[in-house]
């Protein structure tokens, strides 16, 4: 999907769907840069009879990300240590309990609380599980201009932010083995004021690459596009939806549809001995109207439609299908496991690279726990599809099965292996990149970011040579190993 983008965050994840909610927020360094030394100090702006006012300029823990506050509106800024561009802008919508709701223009939304203080708040977006850490600065960095916009095109003063932007925020380049200084060492010199666009767009496109990320990828207008990719592995999009829904639906179900729900993102079928199969394409664009709470009550109705009191009461297994399954919101994730259980348990932890000088450096983890669901919820055996298609969030949806109290599991080929937020960046001239800064987190600390994760049973996913025959191994085995299969 496009992704799930981040303003102040970025719930960007996935590349197959086309919808995308909201941004998941911020978790940057302290200003870890001279020009925020001396300047990001712990002035706080009063309000009437000398209260702590919400107004005024927060830091976000991680995240390169400013935001400045002023009555009912928000802007973003989006720093590194040569630069700090305006980003989005957000109107608040509504006020309950302490928390401040807030839209953007293209409809994503967040909202704003009090957090240990009158000079912290957290931010939390619609649709990502977890809160990002704002801190009262003094004022903007002195290189943010409200009023400049990003500028005109300029090759060598994008080629800088674009570096920057990855060397500061990007946690993997030791584990994909690519030396980011040396990247820099050797593209750098060969642009210039006058080197073109296509130029530019043809150079950056190489830099990023052999980061082998499908969480990374450049819009360069005219010029192109990219989208990182696990080798091996194919993007999920519409056409590969539609021939493997064809085909599961001829060769598995013998002929019959599935019960399509939410957007026909979300199909069911009953199967023989008790059984069911749940194919879950996304985790987003569930509804016609691309806000959260349209997409959580088109969620919920279809989950409620599936998990009936008559049918979990009567299921003996469920086959849950994720092997082309573009991502979306995780926190819809966590929603279908809370139908899947009885007690709460971890889901996973997430944390953000923490320091633009140190990769190694991140926000303590914040565990995110899978919470039963108050209607009717199936507790039996599972057995998860899963493959290189199976993206982002439909990836942290498979974490959040790991620690499930009943029988699980997993069948297929591995994960494509990207978890993390986005954070969606503008260059001057109007060209943007996406970022990934997160990790998800198992109990022990394990993280499965770039290799994804693996099968407990290993059988092909929809390769040619399982079409050409009419096999579909990863189902079939999925059949046998739950009860009443036989094996």
């Amino acid at each position: 999907m496009r992704r799930s983008g981040t303003g102040y965050g970025g719930l960007g994840r996935g590349v197959a769907v086309a919808a995308v909610l909201a941004v998941a927020g911020g978790l940057l360094a302290p200003a870890a840069t001279a020009v925020a030394a001396g300047r990001e100090g712990g002035g706080a702006e009063r309000g009437a009879g000398g209260a702590r006012s919400w107004d005024g300029v927060w830091r976000t823990d991680g995240y390169g990300t400013v935001l400045t506050v002023r009555g009912g509106a928000v802007q973003e800024y989006q720093t590194t240590a040569v630069s700090c561009l305006p980003g989005d802008a957000a109107r608040r919508t509504g006020e309950s309990g302490g928390v401040r709701s807030y839209a953007k223009e293209n409809g994503r939304t967040f909202s704003l609380r009090r957090a240990g203080g009158p000079d912290r708040l957290a931010l939390h977006v619609d649709g990502s599980p977890g809160d990002r850490g704002l801190r009262r600065i003094a004022a903007l960095p002195a290189d943010c201009d409200p009023g400049a916009g990003a500028g005109p095109f300029d090759p060598v003063r994008s080629f800088d932010v674009f570096w920057h932007t990855f060397a500061e925020n990007y946690p993997f380049f030791a584990a994909k083995g690519v030396d980011w200084r040396a990247v820099r060492d050797a593209y750098r010199p060969r642009v210039h004021p006058d080197t073109g666009r296509d130029e530019l767009f043809a150079l950056f496109r190489e830099m990023v690459q052999p980061l082998h990320d499908a969480h990374v990828s450049i819009d360069a207008g005219a010029s192109g596009s990219f989208q990182g990719l696990r080798p091996g592995t194919t993007m999920p999009d519409a056409a590969l939806d539609a021939r493997t829904s064809a085909y599961i639906e001829d060769r598995d179900l013998g002929g019959r549809p599935l019960q399509k729900y939410a957007n026909g993102l979300i199909g069911y079928a009953d199967l023989p001995g008790g059984r069911g199969y749940l194919r879950v394409v996304a985790f987003l664009g569930y509804a016609k109207t691309p806000t959260y709470e349209a997409n959580k009550a088109a969620l919920d109705a279809a989950l409620d439609a599936i998990f009936t009191a008559e049918r979990t009461a009567r299921l003996r297994g469920l086959v849950i299908d994720l092997r082309v399954n573009g991502g979306g919101a995780d926190s819809f994730g966590l929603d279908l496991a809370a139908r899947l259980t009885d007690r709460p348990y971890l889901a996973y932890a997430k944390r953000a690279r923490n320091d633009p000088a140190d990769a190694t450096r991140f926000t303590a983890p914040q565990p995110l726990y899978v919470t039963p669901a108050s209607g009717p919820r199936y507790t039996g055996p599972v057995a998860v599809l899963t493959g290189g298609s199976t993206i982002s969030a439909g990836e942290t949806f498979t974490q959040a099965l790991l620690e499930r109290p009943g029988a699980t599991v997993r069948i297929g080929e591995h994960t494509q292996g990207v978890f993390s937020d986005t954070l969606e960046r503008s260059l001057p001239g109007g060209w943007h990149f996406d970022v990934p800064n997160e990790e998800f987190r198992t109990r022990s600390g394990q993280t499965f970011d770039g290799s994804g994760i693996p099968p407990h049973l290993s059988e092909p996913v929809f390769t040619d040579e399982e079409f050409a025959h009419r096999r579909d191994s990863a189902f079939d085995r999925a059949l046998r190993v739950l009860p009443g299969g036989g094996g």
